[in-house]
């Protein structure tokens, strides 16, 4: 097992630069790739890397002209890659789902995705253009030797965004604003070398982030059906899709409870030994004023 980063700082600044490094070079070759080919994978890539190096820049990066510009820039590409996914996913999901379908719902609503992602997919040829991707390149070049990895401890960097959320009700809003939060945590936490207490919290993350997106993919569709069909008392379909979407925010419900316990764990093992030095400091100053 390695270190932990505060009985080792200087490995601790030199993980987190050689993380960041590979994280920067991944994207400029992902983004390379799709400046020549806009294929689903290349698309899908570009998409992933965009949410971990926007987490990276809005914390670690000095706020500034650049900054905003990239920020905005990589949240374009995410947002516009992420439709496509999202309707990959719905479609994955209705031609792997078999029930009778004596209303024809199923095969109606499975014929409108696959014409929405064969329109959607025609654009994004002509949002990933060549020049867009070239300036998403220069700027990820200029904002690399600004970020702030010195002195960085990327756990507590983790925790802080989390615990600033506060306590929220359960509900679909704050169940998908806890899904994101906790995507921009892990990714920050993923820079601290591996110990048992890391390791363990990003699993707790990720764990809880997939719960929730599954039930997400799953609202997304149901609500579409909606759309399409009306209320439950008028389709089969959308009837069983939103049991199945209540049943998986149950699930995510109860990984979210896990991940905010991993949470606190963390949180008070970070202030343990801040806790232990203040109390001696003030033991030294006790013993010296007697």
């Amino acid at each position: 097992m390695q270190p932990k980063p505060s009985e080792n700082p200087g490995l601790s600044v030199r993980f987190a630069k050689q993380q960041t490094r590979t994280i920067f070079r991944r994207m400029s070759r992902s983004l390379g790739r799709l400046s020549t080919n806009s294929n689903p994978q290349n698309i899908h890539r570009v998409r992933i890397e965009s949410r971990r190096l926007e987490a990276l820049v809005a914390n670690l990066a000095s706020e500034s002209r650049n900054q905003k510009k990239l920020l905005k820039l990589l949240s374009k590409l995410r947002k516009t890659a992420g439709r496509v996914r999202d309707l990959d996913v719905q479609i994955a999901f209705l031609e792997q789902w078999k029930f009778p379908d004596r209303q024809n719902h199923r095969s109606r609503l499975l014929e409108t995705l696959t014409a929405e992602k064969a329109q959607r997919s025609k654009k994004l040829a002509k949002h990933f253009h060549k020049e867009k991707l070239r300036e998403v390149r220069k700027r990820l070049g200029r904002v690399e030797p600004e970020l702030e990895l010195e002195h960085l401890d990327p756990l507590r960097v983790a925790v802080r965004g989390l615990t600033r959320l506060g306590p929220m009700p359960l509900n679909d809003e704050t169940l998908h604003a806890y899904r994101i939060a906790f995507k921009r945590a892990r990714y920050l936490a993923e820079l601290a070398l591996d110990s048992p207490l890391a390791h363990t919290f990003i699993a707790d993350l990720k764990r809880a982030q997939e719960e929730i997106g599954q039930w997400h993919d799953m609202l997304k569709l149901t609500e579409r059906a909606e759309e399409l069909f009306g209320a439950v008392h008028d389709s089969a379909l959308v009837s069983m899709l939103g049991n199945i979407t209540r049943a998986r925010f149950k699930s995510a419900g109860t990984a979210l409870l896990v991940a905010i316990q991993a949470v606190s764990q963390l949180e008070s093992a970070l202030t343990a030994p801040e806790k232990h030095s203040r109390d001696g400091q003030l033991e030294q100053a006790q013993t010296a004023a007697a």
